[in-house]
C-alpha cells in the first residue's frame, strides 16, 4: 500500500546547467528554486526577500528567462539551465557590462536588491537589442518597477542600466 505522505515527501534528484556547468542536487517537491540553489547548491548570490514575487530579489534566468526563484520549484528546472548573478565573466557580455555601468554609477548599497535587478536587466536589455531598440528612461523605469529597491532611490540603478542600452 502507497503511503502518500512519504510519496508527497520523497527527495528527487535535480540536475541542472547552472552558470554553464552542470550540477544536481537533492530537493523536495515543494522546495523553492530559490532555497534549492542557497542551501543546496550554495549558490548564494541569489537572495531571498518577500517569497511572494513581489520583491524581485530572487530573479534568475531559466532558459535564458528571467523568472522569480521564489515561485518556482527546484524539480520544476531539473534539465534545464539556470543562470545567476554569479556567472563568470565572459559567459554573458550583457550582464557584464551591467555590473560594471552598476559599479560606475554606485548603483549599489546595501546589494540585496543587485542580483535580481542584474538578472532581469540583462535579460531585458538582450530582448530589446534583439529587436533593435533603444530604451528611453521611462520604459526602464517600467521594467524595474518588479523591483523593490530601499536604498538607491532607482536613479544610478536607471542611469547604470540606460548606459548599457545605449552602449
Amino acid at each position: 500500500m502507497n503511503h502518500p505522505v512519504r510519496e508527497r515527501d520523497a527527495l528527487h534528484t535535480v540536475a541542472l546547467t547552472l552558470n554553464g556547468r552542470s550540477r544536481s542536487g537533492q530537493a523536495r517537491p515543494r522546495l523553492l528554486l530559490s532555497d534549492f540553489l542557497r542551501h543546496e547548491l550554495g549558490a548564494t548570490g541569489t537572495h531571498v526577500g518577500c517569497e511572494h514575487g513581489v520583491c524581485g530579489a530572487c530573479t534568475v534566468r531559466i532558459d535564458g528567462v528571467a523568472q522569480r526563484a521564489c515561485l518556482t520549484l527546484a524539480v520544476q528546472v531539473d534539465g534545464r539551465c539556470v543562470d545567476t548573478v554569479e556567472q563568470p565573466p565572459g559567459q554573458d557580455a550583457t550582464l557584464d557590462a551591467l555590473k560594471a555601468a552598476f559599479k560606475r554609477h554606485h548603483a549599489l548599497q546595501c546589494g540585496f536588491c543587485t542580483a535580481g535587478i542584474l538578472m532581469s536587466s540583462a535579460d531585458w536589455l538582450r530582448r530589446q537589442q534583439a529587436a533593435g531598440h533603444r530604451p528611453d528612461e521611462a520604459e526602464v523605469r517600467d521594467m524595474l518597477s518588479g523591483h523593490l529597491c530601499r536604498c538607491t532611490g532607482y536613479t544610478p540603478i536607471v542611469d547604470a542600466v540606460l548606459e548599457v542600452a545605449h552602449a
